[in-house]
């Protein structure tokens, strides 16, 4: 690092605890403070937000009610009546306003991701208490007023979040809207666009919907959705996640106001010091590394010295010493494990490493990141050393609709022998990724 300053001291921090960093971005009052990015990631290159979705996804129905084409006291139901035909009396309760601020009736998400039906499922599940009592984060209501926008407008909601939020910020490369399998747009995790269009949208917002002299939403939707609606003290996600909700935003004890999506993907505003962030990252390979990576992030920001502008970000990669290497080649038979690959292929040396198992090749070089793409992670990057006598650590950052990581230990102290551990971190990651075992060499 060059700078040694709050946002590089943040970096570091999320890197000791194994989170990948792809990109930070920081202004104050117009002025950058930080932005950088990872090797093939960065503020300009299109990343999934998950989480993120659902904030946007709220300030788009606060423009519908802004321009008056719903209210927010109606009933959802009042849009949906196809889909029910005789409601639960607590369904037939629940306001647009509820489902914005995570008091709907359901105890959880409705809808399970291998079904087809996720809308229909939010009208189907029985609910569990009354409406507008309590938190109870539901991304099925998030994807509800998905749809409400769909019905209103009579658009797809990537085809409304683009007119209204992204073109007019500058910046719609590569900006998506991942639908659900019944063809909604998923607003409640499937937004994929470049972090650098998420900082000048949180410019807007903490300049009450203006950005650059130009009008991104009207006055009372910024300040609506920032408002403390719902408290979320019951949440078990840490002391930044608890302090308040509103339509589709966090807000931190601190002050401010916060979008959260999995996997560590954070855009902060605070209009009080005119202050905007934005992080993408990969934290799934820490235990609760998303919300750790929120309290490294908002302890930085409350520590702003000024610019740092210098920052830079590697991707966290094993540390490697040369005299530890060893040259393995051949293939390996599994003689115990768990979860493990029958046979693997293996051809290791000093400065590079090919792996093959289940169909799958990795290849990497130590000490620089390689290119690579996996039939079921997507487009990505290896990284591997030496970090012990005979022991080789193999990272993989995959970004594609999701965002993976994959660590691999192989362990060889033996002439014809080899112990591997395989990890696999992410939302969709198949449970293939993640399996142990000892190897014996086949043949000589």
């Amino acid at each position: 690092m060059i700078s040694r300053g709050p946002l590089a001291t943040f970096v570091a921090r999320a890197t000791a605890h194994d989170i990948a960093v792809h990109s930070l971005e920081v202004t104050s009052g117009g002025t950058t403070l930080a932005s950088a990015g990872a090797p093939w990631r960065g503020v300009d290159a299109p990343h999934r937000m998950y989480s993120v979705a659902k904030s946007l996804t709220a300030l788009l129905v606060c423009e519908l009610a802004a321009v008056g084409r719903i209210d927010l006291r109606d009933p959802i139901l009042r849009h949906f009546p196809d889909l029910s035909t005789d409601p639960h009396p607590w369904l037939a309760q629940t306001t647009i306003a509820d489902v914005l601020s995570m008091r709907g009736p359901h105890a959880k998400t409705t809808y399970e991701e291998s079904e087809p039906d996720w809308l229909a499922s939010y009208f189907r599940v029985v609910p569990t208490h009354r409406p507008g009592t309590l938190f109870t984060y539901d991304t099925s209501g998030s994807y509800v007023l998905s749809a409400l926008v769909e019905r209103i407008t009579g658009q797809t909601l990537g085809e409304v979040m683009r007119e209204q939020l992204i073109a007019p910020l500058g910046d719609a490369r590569g900006f998506r809207m991942i639908t659900g399998p019944d063809g909604v747009g998923h607003g409640g995790s499937g937004l994929v666009c470049t972090p650098r269009v998420m900082l000048r949208l949180a410019e807007a917002i903490n300049a009450d919907g203006v950005w650059q002299g130009s009008r991104i939403l009207a006055p009372e939707t910024a300040r609506l959705a920032a408002r403390r609606h719902n408290d979320a003290s019951m949440q078990t996600w840490g002391a930044s996640l608890r302090a308040g909700y509103g339509y589709g935003f966090w807000l931190p004890p601190e002050g401010g106001w916060m979008m959260f999506g999995l996997g560590g993907q954070i855009v902060y505003g605070d209009p009080s010091r005119d202050v905007a962030a934005v992080v993408t990252a990969d934290a799934k390979a820490c235990q609760s590394g998303d919300q750790r990576l929120v309290d490294l992030l908002l302890d930085a920001l409350g520590n702003l010295s000024g610019a740092e502008t210098e920052l830079d970000l590697d991707l966290a990669a094993p540390s490697h010493t040369s005299a530890d290497a060893r040259a393995i080649a051949g293939r390996f038979a599994a003689a115990s494990g768990r979860g493990q690959p029958a046979t693997i292929d293996l051809a290791l040396s000093g400065e590079s490493c090919t792996l093959r198992f289940d169909g799958r090749t990795i290849e990497a070089v130590a000490g620089s990141p390689h290119r690579f793409a996996l039939a079921d992670l997507g487009d990505g990057v290896a990284t591997a050393g030496w970090t012990a006598p005979g022991v080789l650590q193999v990272r993989v950052d995959a970004l594609g609709d999701d965002i993976a990581t994959v660590r691999i230990r192989v362990v060889a102290t033996a002439d014809d022998a080899v112990t591997i551990q395989a990890q696999g971190f992410g939302p969709a990651v198949d449970p293939s990724w993640t399996w142990m075992g000892d190897y014996a060499r086949i043949g000589s």
